[in-house]
């Protein structure tokens, strides 16, 4: 069973397809902690990857779950969707990420840690 694994410099596309080939075929989940600017990847649920990134002093609100399809080129390699993103008290009532600013900044920051 893949461990959770926290990336926090640069990974490649290939490193992420060979986790999703141990879990769920052509994706994985992961959390992004825009604050921190890290992401936690691995897991079977997004909140498994929330828990292991609050252990690590991460704040509920910085953190949105996201699938990553590393077969994929952006912007149909990442998909908004996720239960612990179900927000009400941040103004996110869906599975996505509402804001536009806020799914920018996850775009950016999956950039900068995913080597194309």
């Amino acid at each position: 069973m893949p461990e959770i694994t926290m990336i926090d410099k640069p990974v490649s596309r290939a490193d992420l397809k060979k986790i999703a080939e141990q879990r769920f075929g052509d994706l994985v989940k992961a959390v992004v902690d825009l604050d921190k600017e890290i992401m936690a990847v691995g897991g079977e649920l997004h909140a498994d990857e929330e828990v292991f990134l609050l252990d690590k002093e991460s704040k509920q609100t910085d953190l949105w779950g996201i699938n990553i399809y590393p077969d994929l080129t952006m912007p149909n390699m990442l998909e908004f969707d996720s239960m612990i993103n179900l927000r009400p008290s941040q103004n996110n009532r869906s599975r996505g990420v509402d804001d536009k600013d806020t799914r920018e900044k996850i775009v950016v920051l999956v950039n900068k840690l995913v080597i194309q």
